[in-house]
């Protein structure tokens, strides 16, 4: 897929002309984006009934998936989704002391080893051919599988499964046949005044500072002290897959950055006193400070903005 690029003077401009309209023009582009990857995947359903949808932390893989799977409901397609989440390994697996250790000793959390792969191999391979499964639900509180729920895929029914492995053969083994893949990320960079030029990353580092803050009870400290393990964890185990994919698609919105904004920037502007988060974190700010804000009053209810922010029309 080709980088797209966006100044910060166009996003302001279009939000200080008719925020409403410029938002909903957003909206429209990763909307259409959604529904060509949906058209694709419901003329290849016969064939490919299941489908694998990747993408780094923060890339918005939950809406995404949700999202395609309400336009192939509209096609008449019933869809299950699954959040592949639920196939971590449970804190008293046997083959937990497997996982390997990081450059500092301790265990690697975005190894794919923390998951269950063989259970996960083998209701791949059950889900194609129609034969019953009992999905796992995992709890993050406890490490540990709370409960499972059969799932018997249908006939002409599709299957998404979403996470950030999703596309990494080591964990979905060869299923090439019967599946097609999706990467979803931040593909567009936004270039700033000073002609400096945003990494995609930094709009997900927005979109994880607002959800760790409002839905995990995280500060921005402790999500700049976990960002080296994120990033290198998905330099070795998700980037290196993304050509696998069948469709790419952009989640960026350019309005989102100003929504962001209105939530972060005091907190950011405390925190940069500290010191603690960095390059990665003293680009974030410098573009905040450029922005126009946009109220999240004008975000839709199904956006994938949504997702981060809260106030969403989606059960996450």
């Amino acid at each position: 897929m080709a980088v797209n690029f966006i100044g910060v003077h166009e996003i302001n401009g279009g939000l200080s002309a008719d925020t409403a309209g410029y938002i909903e023009k957003c909206e429209n582009i990763y909307n259409q984006r959604l529904a060509e990857a949906a058209e694709k995947i419901f003329l290849d359903s016969k064939e490919r009934p299941l489908v694998l949808l990747s993408g780094p932390s923060g890339s918005g893989k939950t809406t995404s998936a949700l999202r395609i799977g309400k336009r192939l409901r509209g096609h008449g397609k019933k869809v299950h989704i699954i959040s592949m989440d639920n196939y971590f390994l449970p804190a008293d697996a046997p083959s937990i002391g497997e996982i390997p250790l990081d450059e500092n000793g301790k265990v690697d959390l975005e190894s794919p080893m923390r998951m269950d792969i063989p259970l996960f191999s083998e209701h791949l391979e059950k889900l194609f051919r129609c034969e019953p499964i009992a999905v796992p639900k995992f709890s993050f509180r406890t490490q540990s599988r709370v409960f499972s729920e059969p799932l018997c895929r249908q006939k002409d029914e599709i299957i998404i499964i979403e996470v950030i492995h999703a596309l990494n053969p080591h964990v979905t083994g060869d299923t090439d046949d019967f599946t097609n893949c999706v990467y979803v990320s931040v593909r567009t960079r936004i270039v700033l005044d000073d002609d400096t030029v945003l990494h995609p990353r930094t709009i997900r580092l927005m979109r994880r500072l607002c959800r760790d803050k409002l839905f995990r009870g995280r500060s921005a400290e402790d999500v700049f002290a976990m960002l080296p393990g994120v990033t290198r964890g998905e330099d070795l185990y998700i980037m290196p897959y993304k050509d696998r994919a069948n469709f790419d698609i952009d989640t960026f919105l350019a309005y989102e950055p100003s929504v962001y904004s209105t939530m972060l920037l005091p907190e950011l502007e405390k925190a940069s006193e500290t010191g603690c988060f960095g390059e990665d974190g003293g680009a974030l700010l410098r573009t905040m400070r450029r922005l126009v804000p946009a109220d999240e009053d004008n975000v839709p209810s199904d956006s994938l903005v949504r997702e981060f922010i809260g106030g969403s029309s989606f059960s996450y």
